[in-house]
């Protein structure tokens, strides 16, 4: 509940501020604090929508979404790191203009903005800096990412004030868009592989598969497969063949697979005699041989 709390102040102050910080953009004629606004209001959608997508997410499995609703924070993500790539690009293609083309800066006014950003962002960083998902984090990184960046504009307009080299507005402004842009690529990459039930990070298949042959009783293991919901934790489905105990050789397993940072699974038996079903593709053969589960105990 407090990391939902946390969000929303988080975007209250970060929408907010990125208008107040867009008016100031226009008004003292620099685009790095432009870009900053854009990379702000990119920051406060996502902000928005990891509220919301967060608070959905938490709901319970239900007939509908029987893996539960967790993707949904994921999918906040996704629609995050878009808007932070469109934003980042539309903020190097100004700034490569304004280098050809310079523009006239008001070096004061933008000094007093920057103050003003790193002192509103240090805080919005304070407020959001304990929560343990990764959507908080994600948010957290965001501000700080803000605070340095308005440091840097702040750095930037007290050179320029006192050098009047006005190229550095712009080159600054591009510093932090290809900044923005690499991290919101990396990001969608992991979130990508997720969606594509790549096998998670850490995990080694052949490396289980030869842990859990070590059981005593197991004597086969296949289709083993390993899918992440939401990055964090790891689900496992997979064939065992064995004719030991069943009820031990789950727990044995499952304490192994716990090992390998893997939940929840779901494992199937097979008597060694029993051919495996899934080598045969026809359908009329599957519910043939399934009475040799029951003769366990």
């Amino acid at each position: 509940m407090k990391t939902e709390k946390n969000i929303l102040i988080a975007f209250i102050l970060n929408l907010s501020f990125s208008v107040f910080e867009f008016i100031g953009g226009i008004f003292t004629g620099s685009v790095a604090i432009i870009s900053d606004a854009i990379h702000d209001i990119g920051d406060a959608a996502s902000i928005g929508l990891s509220y919301f997508l967060e608070k959905k997410s938490k709901k319970k499995p239900d007939e509908k979404y029987t893996y539960g609703y967790i993707r949904f924070s994921v999918m906040g993500s996704i629609i995050t790191n878009f808007i932070l790539l469109f934003g980042s690009m539309m903020v190097i293609y100004n700034a490569i203009k304004r280098i050809i083309n310079p523009v006239e800066i008001n070096y004061n006014g933008m000094i007093l903005f920057a103050v003003v950003g790193v002192c509103v962002n240090f805080c919005a960083a304070f407020f959001t800096r304990e929560g343990g998902s990764m959507n908080q984090k994600a948010v957290n990184l965001h501000m700080l990412e803000d605070v340095l960046g308005w440091a840097v504009v702040l750095f930037g307009a007290i050179i320029m004030r006192f050098t009047d080299i006005s190229v550095i507005d712009p080159l600054m402004s591009m510093g932090v868009a290809i900044f923005i842009f690499i991290n919101a690529i990396k990001n969608l990459r992991e979130i990508i592989d997720l969606f594509l039930e790549k096998t998670p990070r850490g995990i080694d298949i052949n490396e289980i598969k030869d842990h859990l042959l070590e059981i005593e009783g197991v004597s086969d293991v296949h289709h083993i497969h390993v899918r992440s919901i939401d990055g964090q934790s790891n689900y496992a489905t997979m064939h065992i063949v064995t004719n030991a105990d069943s009820h031990h050789i789950k727990e044995k397993i499952r304490e192994e697979l716990s090992e390998h940072g893997i939940c929840h699974a779901t494992l199937e038996l097979e008597g060694e005699m029993e051919h495996c079903h899934d080598k045969c593709c026809h359908v009329e053969f599957n519910g043939a041989s399934n009475h040799h589960h029951h003769h366990h105990h």
